[in-house]
Formats: C-alpha cells, structure tokens, sequence
C-alpha cells in the first residue's frame, strides 16, 4: 500500500508546524520530535527545513511503505502500531491520525489511511491514552480531527482548536493537545 499522500489535512498540520515551531525552537533548541504516522514525510522535511536537528526527529508508521519512503529520504522511521515501537519523551508530538467514521462504500485500501474506526476516533482515543507516557511535561500535541469525527476522549489533556479549514463536506481540525 502506497503512503498517504499529502492532502488538505497535511497542509494544515504543515502551515500549523511553520507557525509553532520557531518559536519552540527559541525555547529549546534541542527540541525532540515524534511523528506518528509519518506517511509521505512531508512534516519531518518541513520541521527539519525550520530547524529541528535531525538527531532529534523520530517518525513511525504502520505502514511498511510509509517507513521506506521516510528513510530513503534519511529519517528515523520505524515500523510501529502508535506508540508500540517508540521509546523516550519528546516535546512534541503530532499525528495526522485515520479520522473518518467507517464507510462501507470506501475501497478497502484507502481505509488503513482514512477510517479512524466507526465513530473515527478509536485510532485518536488509542492515541490519547499511549501519548501521556512519551510527552514532556510542557510537550505539546498538534493533532488534526474532522468535524465528522465523533467521541474523541481527550482524557485529562487541556486542548484548543488553533486552526480550521472548511472544505466541501467537512471542517477540518488542528488540536493544541498539553498536559
């Protein structure tokens, strides 16, 4: 199966990073940073291309092909289910996660990249759980959702929406996740 190819959602996650991480950067510049299900790679070229050291950059994807693309391009990339192969803390953490309710008529293929389960938060829910033990204590999670999305548990975690995008059938969300 191909990797994700960047959509309007990864182009939100993008414009977000360009935003956010220089002025963590300033804060810290020995950030360390998680991507979980890194598909095409294209946020750890653009966090790279703002400043975050590549030692610092970690990345994984349940896809084997996602994996192979990240590390023909030269970056830290694992096999992993979420969090299952990912060891450390990191001071942020994003996931431009499967969020869309399941839909039968969606082709099979496309499901693994899309279907967050048959409310489209299972994989996020997961996600939310695991992530308290890899976060920092002033780390911070950019986490995209749909507002077809429903049930998202986000547990004890402050949030915000810090950006939207409405398209034709959805509005898209990126969540300001932190302790």
């Amino acid at each position: 199966m191909n990797p994700y190819k960047p959509s309007e959602d990864s182009y939100l996650l993008s414009d977000i990073l360009k935003e956010k991480i220089p002025k963590l950067l300033k804060e810290n510049p020995d950030l360390r940073f998680l991507e979980i299900g890194s598909g095409s790679g294209i946020q750890l070229q653009t966090v790279l291309d703002l400043g975050v050291k590549k030692e610092n950059l970690f990345s994984c994807d349940i896809n084997e092909n996602a994996v192979e693309v990240c590390r023909k391009k030269g970056f830290n990339c694992k096999k992993s289910d979420l969090f299952s192969q990912i060891k450390g803390e990191f001071d942020v953490i994003i996931f431009n996660p499967p969020y869309l309710p399941r839909d039968k008529r969606e082709p099979s293929d496309s499901q693994l990249s899309t279907t967050g389960g048959k409310k489209g938060s299972e994989i996020i829910n997961k996600f939310l759980r695991q992530a308290k033990n890899y976060l920092s204590e002033k780390g911070e999670i950019f986490l995209m959702s749909s507002s077809l999305t429903k049930g998202i548990e986000f547990l004890d975690y402050k949030k915000r929406i810090i950006k939207k995008k409405k398209l034709f059938f959805e509005e898209l969300y990126c969540w300001d996740i932190f302790n």
